[in-house]
């Protein structure tokens, strides 16, 4: 009687094709995966970034010349005149929740905001240049806001008096607007820059 034997040396093509197929499905399984993460990774890091040059970088700049008013007796600063406006490339800046702080050898002290005058102590958008009627509080590209800045009662800014006010938007760096009276008072006097001492 004849033995049967069982051959098992060889594959067929269908399972070689069968095999081959797993491993394909398999890699491309891995290769979605890793790269989703990748992606995903890489988007992550993207924001990262751009959050924090929106926040170290300042939203607002200076335009032109710091004016300072004298008070009446033309002794002593009563206000300044700061003209702001966007730097370039940044968003809106709603002054509404812009805080302005004054600082001084002698003084620290947060600024009131008001809606149109700048008393002793306060400060307010006094004028706006290239807002084409537009009334609000949102500065705007293009747009200038002229900001009337109250010195504090205690202050007591007489000449050659350093001093700083810092204009601190809700979102980016504060920007630091330091000046220097002059030696002597007119009515209406331009600020040089100058370092607190």
């Amino acid at each position: 009687m004849s033995k049967l034997t069982k051959n098992e040396d060889a594959f067929t093509g269908l399972e070689a094709a069968i095999v081959l197929i797993a491993f394909v499905v398999v890699a491309a399984v891995f290769s979605s995966v890793v790269l989703g993460a990748g992606f995903f990774t890489t988007q992550k890091s993207q924001e990262v970034v751009h959050t924090g040059v929106a926040q170290t970088s300042s939203s607002i700049e200076i335009v032109g010349d710091v004016i300072g008013k004298a008070t009446s007796a033309n002794k002593k600063l009563g206000s300044v005149l700061v003209t702001v406006g966007l730097s370039a490339g940044q968003g809106v800046v709603d002054f509404d929740n812009v805080v302005v702080t004054y600082a001084d050898a002698n003084v620290v002290q947060t600024l009131t905001h008001t809606a149109s005058s700048a008393a002793a102590g306060s400060w307010c958008v006094s004028d706006r240049q290239n807002s084409d009627g537009d009334t609000g509080n949102l500065l705007e590209p293009f747009e200038q806001f002229t900001l009337s800045i109250g010195i504090p009662e205690g202050a007591n800014v007489g000449v050659n008096h350093p001093f700083t006010i810092e204009i601190k938007p809700s979102v980016g760096a504060p920007y630091a607007v330091k000046r220097t009276t002059p030696p002597q008072f007119t009515a209406v006097n331009i600020l040089r820059c100058g370092e607190m001492t």
